[in-house]
């Protein structure tokens, strides 16, 4: 029978939190996103606790709080692009420039989040932080061929959803 009860739960927790923790800690070298992302960690497992094999919470574990140190960083790196690029106080010629720069900001956010979380992390690895297919197929242990999918259907529906060119 697969999943893990209450019992169960609190001995993986009480017997995982402190090493995920640290490993989140050495990823982010900050004690309080580290023990933040440790307890969305958790809290993942916990909302998933009837699918889970007891044989595999430890490797579920570390690549839960691997995924969500990586979207912390991407949305991260989304913002402070977004930063570098739109400056408030720069003076420009449309008078509604700020407004726009704003919803365009939101209608982006919105699609990334959107975006199922495979797709994403395809997509803002290879788009923010500049890494290549064979890359990202090697740091999340997929084929080539399974990222260029996900880069495909990424770049569809974010096409889609900002009518833009991406």
């Amino acid at each position: 029978m697969a999943g893990i009860d209450q019992i169960e739960f609190k001995l993986v927790f009480d017997s995982w939190y402190n090493p995920i923790r640290n490993f989140l800690y050495y990823k982010t070298g900050d004690i309080q996103s580290a023990e933040d992302i440790a307890q969305d960690v958790f809290l993942k497992i916990w909302e998933k606790r009837d699918e889970i094999k007891k044989d595999s919470v430890k490797s579920l574990l570390y690549t839960i709080a691997n995924n969500l140190f990586l979207n912390k960083i991407e949305r991260q790196k989304v913002a402070f692009k977004f930063e570098q690029y739109y400056q408030p106080g720069k003076t420009t010629d449309a008078p509604d420039f700020d407004l726009e720069m704003k919803e365009f900001d939101n209608k982006l956010q919105k699609a990334l989040a959107d975006l199922d979380e495979k797709k994403r992390t395809v997509f803002l690895m290879n788009r923010i932080d500049g890494f290549t297919y064979k890359e990202i197929a090697g740091n999340l242990d997929i084929t080539v061929k399974a990222v260029e999918k996900r880069m495909e259907k990424a770049l569809a529906f974010l096409k889609m959803r900002m009518n833009v060119n991406l």
